[in-house]
C-alpha cells in the first residue's frame, strides 16, 4: 500500500469509531470489520453499501500512488460562529474522528492506467458539507485537470452547504460550477460518482454538471430532505424516492453501479473517452492535411 494511504489507514484504525464489529443499519447483521473492509464495506447479507472514508475510497479505486493537492488549504472561522460549541471546536473534533483536515481529499493518481484528477468527499467530516475550503480544493482540482488536460473524477458525499460559514459556503456552489464549466469548455472529461448521501448545495451544483453521472447502488440523492418535501407538498412520497435507482428511472443519472464493479466501470468510461479523443485528433489532423494539399 502506498505510504500516503497506509499513513491515513493506520491512523484511522486508532480512531474511536473504528470498532472491531459493525452492525448493518439495514438488516441488523453484525459484521466483523475486517471482513466488511475486505468486501469493500458492503454488507455480506443484504448488500447494503456502508459509507466509506475518503482514504478507504481512494485505496479502493486507484492503481497505486496518490499525489494530494491543496492539503495546505485549511478551514478557519470567518463568521465567529458559536452555538452549543464553537466552530473551531467542531472542526477539531471532526479532524480527530475522521483523520482528515477537511471534508474532501483531492489529488492526482492513475486509475486503470489512466492519469486522472481525483476528488473524494468524506461524510465523516462535518457531514461532508461544502464550506470555503471544500470549494477551494475542488476548484483547484478542476483547474489542475484543465491545465493538465486530464479526466477528472469526483466522488460526492455531502449534506449540502456548511451553515457555520453562511453565505461564504453558498458561494462555493457558483465557484465550483464555474470551474467545471471551464473544464468542460476545453473538452475534458468530468465524471461524478454520487454516493450516499449526495444532497443540498453539492447536488445543486457541480455534482450534476458532469459528462457522466454514476451513482452507487441505493445511494440517497436529492436536494431537500424527504420529510421537508412531504411537509411542504402535503403528500406521501414513493418509497424509492431520492434513491439512485429512482433517479435512474427518471433519467437524472446515467447509471447505477454496485461498489464491486465501480473501478471497472470507471476504467471503461476512461477508455471510451480516450478512444473518442484519439479519433478527434486523427480527424483534425486529416482535415489539416487535406487543406494543405488543396492549397
Amino acid at each position: 500500500m502506498p505510504d500516503w494511504l497506509s499513513f491515513g489507514r493506520n491512523k484511522g484504525e486508532a480512531a474511536p469509531d473504528a470498532a472491531l464489529w459493525n452492525k448493518c443499519p439495514k438488516c441488523g447483521e453484525v459484521l466483523y470489520r475486517r471482513d466488511l473492509a475486505a468486501n469493500l464495506f458492503v454488507c455480506t447479507k443484504c448488500e447494503h453499501h456502508f459509507r466509506m472514508t475518503a482514504r478507504d475510497r481512494i485505496a479502493m479505486i486507484v492503481d497505486g500512488d496518490f499525489e494530494e493537492i491543496a492539503a495546505d488549504v485549511l478551514p478557519s472561522d470567518p463568521l465567529g460562529w458559536v452555538d452549543k460549541k464553537p466552530y473551531p471546536a467542531k472542526l477539531a473534533a471532526d479532524a480527530e474522528k475522521a483523520v482528515l483536515s477537511e471534508a474532501v481529499v483531492c489529488g492526482y493518481t492513475r486509475i486503470g492506467g489512466f492519469d486522472v484528477a481525483l476528488g473524494v468527499m468524506d461524510f465523516h467530516f462535518r457531514g461532508g458539507t461544502m464550506g470555503s475550503v471544500v470549494g477551494e480544493r475542488l476548484t483547484r482540482l478542476f483547474e489542475g485537470a484543465r491545465e493538465r488536460r486530464m479526466p477528472c473524477i469526483v466522488f460526492t458525499a455531502s449534506g449540502g452547504a456548511r451553515m457555520e460559514e453562511g453565505m461564504l459556503a453558498l458561494m462555493q456552489m457558483a465557484k465550483t460550477t464555474a470551474a467545471v464549466t471551464r473544464l468542460l469548455d476545453e473538452r475534458n472529461l468530468f465524471v461524478a460518482v454520487l454516493t450516499d448521501p449526495t444532497t443540498g448545495g453539492v447536488s445543486a451544483s457541480f455534482a450534476f454538471e458532469a459528462d457522466v453521472i454514476v451513482a452507487e447502488s441505493r445511494a440517497m440523492i436529492g436536494f431537500a430532505g424527504r420529510r421537508v418535501i412531504e411537509q411542504t407538498i402535503r403528500q406521501k412520497l414513493p418509497d424509492q424516492f431520492q434513491t439512485a435507482e429512482f433517479l435512474l428511472e427518471k433519467g437524472h443519472i446515467d447509471m447505477v453501479v454496485d461498489r464491486h464493479d465501480l473501478k471497472a466501470t470507471l476504467v471503461r468510461i476512461l477508455q471510451c473517452a480516450s478512444s473518442g479523443a484519439a479519433r478527434r485528433r486523427r480527424s483534425s489532423t486529416s482535415a489539416h492535411a487535406g487543406a494543405g494539399s488543396a492549397s
